[in-house]
């Protein structure tokens, strides 16, 4: 009995082999978080129906075509698995789908047909061991902790489907490779790696030369470093903007692993402009192999021979240092489609360190605080939480029993010892975006931070017609290769004491290094404004300190999720009788986050609250997608997206920017010859990629200017400007970030 058609060797691939290997590796993917036994049964069921006769006539008749065998598979294994793995057999239900819903498998058990036994028997016979599984009971498989709440289960059938398609993924892609064996990385030598990281790190300080504040930051470090010997938990790093975030934070999650036995380290940042420049310094210190960057959205289609080359492709983190954005992590972790959660598996027993944690989104920050306290609880995964600006989450009801721990000895004075900036408040009159950029623009160095797109491509335009050659920009708009190349003029020319000034949207805020000695920021919440002044005086060089003026120009846009955090931002913070408060203030940013929470409704909004009741179900397409409705004329029903678990309400789409670079064209067209290395072409790829918003392609205007690659992958075929990268403005109303 074959399970897959002839490969590369024009050998076909035994239904056996495949059972036992993909069973033998979900086994060991899913034995990071102690559900190895039940990883196995569901690796060696996956395809049990593939044992009927009329799949087995059909797969040679098509073999050698792109059409597909056409009769179901997946549900005999679900079915029969059900009575010992309980809900967990649903990850065999949708290995090529998806997962659905207990209702969904309910549905499929009442299908049971007349050839069931017939069918088991058969595939019983080419895998006689698997008899064996079905007799051990749903307590035998499935984790003790899984039993007593659902929630932890919801979230270990997660971990166990992705290590079931991960398994399955790798062991077909070895057989059409024509492979003896997948493929699949030795564990890291997580001590060699840290002493890696050490001698680099000191050659990186020696090299930088010196600064005001590294005494400070090698105090940081070093406390960071001495907490790692502590147990598995979520820990916080409350530490001020330019004091080595970036290196304490991996200190700390690589010396957790070596002691404690990590298998990997995963760095989660809002904005793709930090991981960018987080990766390169991270591969420089741990060398390349060993860094992986992921922040591709790329969604291949799920099915059809160009879906199987394309889901081989499929991100599976298998790499000791993984560093992706916060977007690309929960919203996979909250989907159900296999090749958004193949990569999950590798969360357990890992450090995960999510930087800037402020931008998480508040209408969806309980499911994400109550999935990282069940990973840290039940699956092995250390939590760093680092920002200059920490929200106070034990506000919050789901974690308010929570002893949250510091790697940073006494913030508050920490914060009073790195104060580097005065503030400013141009606030009343209100200035217009001209004036703005007039008054900023007087200064030889300046950073002008606005909340737009449109806001920075009109101050741009403003400025570059008066000096073209000392005028920047930054957002979203620009492929990863643009964006990186204005950073490094920027951080050149600002070396070198020439004119510089530069408007960004806040991708800039999150960490991204760069030292001049004004800001200007457009008005928002609190942690924005404290998270844009680190980029003022950030060596702590200048004779006097930085200045940040914060600025509420009438005619600027904001997105609309600002509307709650920036009115909580001025009941607290700005000019009063007694002097202004400023964002640095930190027991008012607890205030803050207090007025924040409870405005903004946090712990009882109603899409938290749909979505937990949705997870405690065991319905991941109403997680993901949203519950179903009825229709207003009763006829039908729809997924309500309004209460489906999205980090972005915009939800978006990548397209190539072959426009930037001649590269990125050679690379498309390698990419179209070469379906079969998908996956490499793609990270070669993710430079040049710019996410557009959904809705925006909607527009036909737009629609025009794209051409579909493969799923939601698209080439830009208009313009791209040499200064803003890709512009929308004259065929979509913008108001993105």
């Amino acid at each position: 009995m074959w399970a897959h058609s002839v490969n590369s060797r024009l050998r076909r691939h035994l239904l056996s082999d495949h059972a036992r290997e993909t069973g033998a590796l979900a086994r060991r993917f899913a034995g990071e978080f102690g559900a190895g036994e039940l990883g196995f049964a569901l690796g060696l069921f996956h395809d049990a129906g593939k044992a009927r006769g009329c799949w087995q006539r059909r797969l040679l008749e098509v073999e050698g075509t792109d059409e597909a065998v056409g009769f179901p598979h997946k549900d005999f294994g679900a079915r029969w698995l059900v009575d010992v793995a309980g809900p967990a057999a649903l990850a065999i239900l949708g290995h090529h789908g998806g997962l659905t819903s207990v209702t969904a498998f309910e549905e499929v058990i009442r299908e049971e047909g007349t050839l069931e036994e017939e069918v088991k028997r058969a595939f019983l016979a080419e895998v006689p061991e698997a008899e064996e599984i079905l007799r051990v009971g749903s307590r035998g498989l499935v984790p003790v902790g899984w039993l007593r709440d659902p929630l932890t289960a919801e979230l270990g059938i997660r971990l166990v489907f992705s290590a079931l398609v991960d398994a399955d993924h790798l062991d077909t892609a070895a057989h059409f490779d024509g492979l003896d064996a997948p493929a699949v990385r030795r564990d890291a030598d997580m001590g060699a790696l840290l002493a890696r990281f050490e001698q680099q790190r000191l050659e990186l300080l020696v090299k930088r030369g010196g600064s005001p504040i590294d005494a400070v930051r090698e105090r940081v470090y070093r406390r960071a470093v001495e907490h790692a010997s502590q147990a598995t938990g979520i820990y916080r790093m409350p530490a001020p903007t330019g004091i080595g975030k970036t290196l304490s934070s991996a200190g700390f999650a690589l010396h957790h692993a070596a002691l404690l036995g990590k298998k990997r380290v995963i760095v989660a940042v809002p904005f793709i402009t930090v991981t960018e420049q987080n990766a390169k310094v991270y591969r420089s210190m741990l060398g390349t192999e060993n860094v992986l960057e992921h922040h591709s959205a790329v969604t291949p289609p799920e099915s059809g021979a160009q879906g199987r080359r394309w889901r081989s492709a499929a991100e599976n983190w298998d790499s000791p240092f993984v560093v992706t954005t916060t977007v690309q992590l929960f919203d996979s972790l909250f989907g159900r489609k296999p090749s958004q959660m193949r990569k999950l598996h590798r969360l357990a027993n890992s450090v995960l360190i999510l930087d800037e944690v402020q931008a998480l989104p508040l209408r969806v920050l309980v499911p994400i605080l109550d999935a990282l306290r069940v990973l840290s609880e039940q699956f092995g995964t250390t939590v760093l939480l680092t920002s200059a600006t920490q929200p106070s989450f034990e506000h919050l009801q789901v974690w308010n029993d929570l002893e949250l721990p510091s790697v940073v000895d006494d913030p508050v004075s920490l914060f009073e010892q790195m104060r580097r900036v005065s503030y400013e408040w141009w606030l009343d009159p209100k200035p217009s975006l001209d004036e703005v950029a007039d008054t900023a623009g007087k200064h030889e160095q300046v950073l002008v931070v606005v909340n737009t797109v449109k806001d920075a491509r009109k101050v741009y335009q403003r400025w570059v017609s008066e000096s073209p050659d000392a005028t920047w920009h930054l957002s979203a708009r620009m492929c990863a290769a643009h964006r990186r190349a204005v950073l490094d003029a920027v951080r050149e020319r600002l070396d070198d004491g020439l004119p510089v000034r530069l408007v960004s949207t806040q991708l800039i805020e999150a960490g991204v290094d760069v030292d001049f000695p004004v800001v200007y920021r457009a008005m928002a919440p609190a942690e924005s404004l404290q998270q844009a002044a680190g980029r003022a005086n950030r060596e702590a060089k200048l004779p006097e300190l930085g200045k940040v003026v914060i600025f509420d120009a009438h005619d600027m846009s904001a997105p609309a999720g600002y509307t709650i955090g920036t009115g909580a931002t001025r009941t607290h913070f700005g000019p009063r009788p007694g002097g202004a408060v400023d964002p640095d203030d930190l027991p008012t940013l607890s205030k803050y986050y207090r007025t924040l929470f409870q405005r903004s409704n946090t712990d009882e909004g109603a899409r938290s609250v749909e979505i937990q009741r949705n997870r405690a179900k065991f319905d991941f397409e109403a997680v993901t997608d949203g519950p179903l409705r009825r229709s207003h004329d009763g006829q039908g029903a729809f997924r309500d997206r309004e209460l489906a678990f999205r980090m972005l309400d915009d939800e978006t789409i990548s397209v190539v920017a072959t426009g930037y670079a001649q590269q990125a064209a050679d690379l498309m067209d390698q990419l179209r010859a070469d379906p079969e290395h998908a996956g490499h072409w793609l990270r070669k790829l993710q430079p040049f990629l710019v996410s557009l918003p959904r809705r925006v392609l909607n527009d036909p205007g737009v629609a025009d200017l794209c051409t579909q690659i493969v799923g939601d992958l698209h080439e830009w075929c208009g313009a791209y400007d040499t200064g803003y990268g890709i512009d929308t403005s004259c065929l979509v109303k913008e108001e993105v970030w």
